[in-house]
């Protein structure tokens, strides 16, 4: 399968379990990498024939300044669910940073990642 990627789409948002978080929200980095078979759209130089990553940064960007949920798991479900919705679209990958996330020690960021396959 070849990949198409969006690395570092930034969104505020206002996840997370602490009432802080929901009320001042936070920065969201987003990572989301498809899997799909590019070819057909190499071939014939036909946008129609693959993702059109513009529009996919505009609605993952959508899901994390939306509806608040408290769990960064949740947040990366639904943005998967929006990454498949292409039937080109084999398998997607989603990492969510929460780089300020509410930890009590030094850290550089906290992730949570995962991968879904079309039904």
């Amino acid at each position: 399968m070849d990949r198409v990627a969006l690395h570092g789409l930034r969104a505020r948002g206002r996840h997370g379990v602490l009432d802080f978080e929901k009320a001042l929200g936070q920065d969201f980095v987003v990572d989301v990498v498809l899997h799909l078979d590019v070819r057909p759209a190499a071939a014939g130089d036909d946008l129609t024939r693959t993702v059109h990553y513009g529009e996919l940064a505009e609605q993952v960007v959508a899901v994390v300044a939306g509806e608040p949920v408290e769990l960064v798991e949740t947040l990366a479900e639904r943005i998967a669910l929006v990454a498949l919705a292409s039937p080109l679209v084999v398998a997607a990958d989603v990492t969510v940073h929460k780089p300020q996330a509410p930890v009590t020690v030094p850290f550089d960021d906290v992730t949570v990642s995962v991968r879904r396959w079309q039904s």
